[in-house]
């Protein structure tokens, strides 16, 4: 890798570039294990006094740690760019995401404040991943030149995907086991001598994921490079939080970032409602199991690892606002194929044989399973790009800021998707009209993302 940097300095070899695409391999079993696949579930139907009680305090925990994100990453981002290191926020979070991770194992049933531990553990570990993640993404502008950013972004988002398929497939095929078969997805024993009645395999997807990212976050440390130290820290924090208040008073002269961060708050919105919301409407429509929505996870991944490689090339290639905007409209036609299905119908009237109790044995099941592929496809080219699309329309000298800005669009309304997609069900009592109301979100972002100008690319 050749070439200098904004700031002079020269850009890393391949171990310093392939080191940063490590943080997403290493950070992904967070989202994917306890977010989402493992944890999230064994804590709504094993931990909590009932499954509705258990979604609602899981809620309650992901909108607080939200909160705490959106206030807190545009500031601590003006801050690191006036100080100039990021490694530094980068260790100390990591440190707190293992802790976090570890102690989720101690969340066992029948154990003093385990709803508690668990809630608060969940709350602090996600706050930890994504301040991590702010201060990895500003690296991006050091690592390769501008016409290259797209390809790089998409190779981390699909690195990422990857491992999140691995420590899946370690989690449910060799940790967690069904407590009344005593064996695994893959039909194993746990290892270790987990024991399925305290459902330690699900709790060890805390320890799992610690372990994983401690082993994998390394080499970022150790041989991606970080900028120079401008000031010690007492000056950075006075100048940083000056700087931001000038950009956020200027917001208005960097009109074209502020119509992206806009639209990204949109369909960011949608993104977190249809993964929220997609695997309980699978489950209350087909009836499927923790096996099913393990496998659907699974197939998710891989798809969204060949579609986050792909799109990291057409990135470079037509250019991340384009790539973003194709996604959406693919999603909107998917959510549109999706609440045409229900265990008896395609297309909304196309009659169809509902599930016989075989693995995904019904056609309404195959097809479901066909769009979430597509689904995933996307999803991966949709936030590599959009990533990438920051990366270019930051201002020079604020990138952790501006990606300070970029984790507040996407946090600071992600509530307002799984709210509507409630409220839509509660007065239609149907999940299928409920799921409908995520259309608009993607909509929207893509109007939205129209109006943005694409920055001209270097070497295009």
């Amino acid at each position: 890798m050749t070439g200098t940097t904004a700031a002079g300095g020269r850009r890393p070899g391949l171990a310093g570039v392939g080191s940063w695409v490590l943080f997403d391999w290493a950070a992904q079993p967070y989202f994917t294990l306890i977010t989402t696949f493992v944890f999230a579930p064994y804590f709504a139907t094993r931990l909590a006094a009932d499954p509705v009680a258990g979604q609602a305090l899981w809620g309650y925990a992901t909108a607080a740690a939200g909160l705490v994100i959106a206030i807190a990453s545009p500031p601590l981002g003006a801050i690191a760019d006036a100080g100039g290191r990021r490694k530094p926020w980068i260790f100390v979070f990591s440190v707190v995401l293992v802790a976090a991770s570890l102690a989720l194992w101690y969340a066992a049933p029948g154990a003093g404040n385990a709803v508690m531990l668990a809630l608060v553990a969940f709350a602090v570990g996600t706050i930890a991943a994504e301040f991590a993640t702010v201060f990895t993404n500003a690296m991006m502008p050091d690592l390769v030149p501008p016409e290259k950013l797209g390809r790089l972004s998409g190779i981390g988002w699909a690195t990422g995907y990857a491992g999140g398929l691995v420590s899946l497939v370690i989690a449910i095929g060799l940790l967690a086991a069904d407590p009344e078969t005593g064996r695994t997805l893959l039909g194993f024993a746990p290892l270790f001598g987990l024991d399925p009645a305290t459902f330690a395999g699900d709790r060890a997807s805390g320890p799992l994921t610690a372990i994983w990212y401690a082993v994998f976050v390394l080499p970022l440390f150790l041989f991606t490079p970080d900028t120079p130290r401008r000031m010690g820290l007492r000056a950075a924090v006075h100048s940083g939080l000056a700087d931001l208040m000038e950009t956020l008073r200027g917001l208005g002269a960097h009109a074209n970032m502020t119509r992206f961060l806009v639209a990204n708050l949109a369909y960011h919105d949608g993104l977190v409602a249809l993964f929220a919301f997609g695997g309980i409407y699978a489950a209350g429509t087909f009836g499927w199991s923790a096996i099913e929505l393990g496998l659907f996870g699974i197939l998710l991944t891989i798809t969204g690892t060949a579609g986050a490689l792909a799109g990291g090339a057409l990135d470079d290639r037509l250019g991340a606002r384009a790539v973003i905007v194709v996604s959406l409209a693919v999603l909107v036609a998917s959510c549109l194929a999706i609440v045409s299905i229900d265990a008896r119908h395609v297309l909304f009237v196309v009659p169809v044989e509902p599930p016989g109790g075989g693995l995904f044995d019904s056609v309404g099941e195959r097809a479901y399973l066909a769009i979430g592929a597509i689904i995933g496809a996307v999803a991966g080219p949709l936030q590599a790009s959009s990533r990438t699309l920051m990366a270019r329309l930051a201002p020079p000298g604020k990138m952790t800021q501006s990606f300070g800005l970029f984790a507040l669009s996407g946090k600071v309304t992600s509530f307002v998707g799984p709210l509507a997609v409630a409220l839509v069900t509660w007065l239609s009592q149907s999940q299928r009209i409920g799921v409908s109301a995520i259309i608009a979100f993607f909509v929207a972002g893509t109007i939205l993302i129209v109006r943005v100008t694409a920055p001209a690319r270097r070497g295009a």
